[in-house]
C-alpha cells in the first residue's frame, strides 16, 4: 500500500499544529501561576541571534499552510504577522488548522511531482513536490515547532516529551 502526499503531510502537520496550541495554553497557565508577564515568554528566545517564541508559532503555521497550498495547487493564505499574545498565537494556529482542514486528498494528486517555485535568500528555489515536502517543509516545521517548545520548557514550564508529541 502506497501512501499519498496527502496523507504524509495533513494529518502531520494537524496533529503537531494541535500539540503546538497545547503547549501554548499550557505556557500561558504556567505565567499566570507563577505570575510572569506573559510578554516575556513570547518574546523569549535561546540566543540574541534567534527567533522570539512568537515567530516561531508563526513560522510553524507559515510552513504547515505554505505546504498544504502549495501541495494542493491553491493561494498560500496571508497573515499579517502582527501576533503578540498567547490568545493571537492560539488564533492563528486555529486558522492554519482550519484552512488545512479545507483542503482535500484528490487536490494532493501528483503533487509529488509538482514544479513548485518560491522564493528562498530572496531568489526563486523550484522543486518537485516530494523534494519540497520531505526537504524543505518537514525540516523546517519541526524546527521551528522544537525550538518554540524549547523556549516555553528553557523559561520553566513543566513540558515533556509527550506534550510535544500531542500525546499529553
Amino acid at each position: 500500500m502506497s501512501l499519498s502526499m496527502y496523507q504524509v503531510s495533513v494529518p502531520v502537520l494537524l496533529h503537531n499544529l494541535k500539540a503546538l496550541s497545547k503547549i501554548l495554553d499550557k505556557t500561558a497557565a504556567d505565567a499566570k501561576v507563577r505570575k510572569i508577564d506573559p510578554a516575556v515568554i513570547i518574546n523569549y528566545r535561546l540566543a540574541p541571534d534567534m527567533f522570539t517564541l512568537a515567530r516561531q508559532v508563526m513560522l510553524v503555521t507559515d510552513f504547515a499552510k505554505g505546504c498544504g497550498a502549495r501541495l494542493a495547487g491553491v493561494d498560500v493564505p496571508r497573515y499579517e504577522d502582527t501576533e503578540t499574545t498567547f490568545p493571537q498565537l492560539k488564533a492563528r494556529i486555529a486558522r492554519t488548522i482550519k484552512f488545512l482542514k479545507s483542503l482535500k486528498a484528490r487536490q494532493f494528486e501528483g503533487s509529488e511531482t509538482r514544479q513548485i517555485t518560491l522564493p528562498v535568500a530572496g531568489k526563486p528555489m523550484t522543486l518537485d513536490g516530494q523534494t519540497y515536502l520531505f526537504s524543505m517543509v518537514m525540516p523546517n516545521f519541526y524546527f521551528h515547532m522544537t525550538t518554540a517548545y524549547a523556549i516555553a520548557r528553557h523559561c520553566g514550564v513543566p513540558l515533556g516529551k509527550g506534550d510535544f508529541m500531542g500525546r499529553s
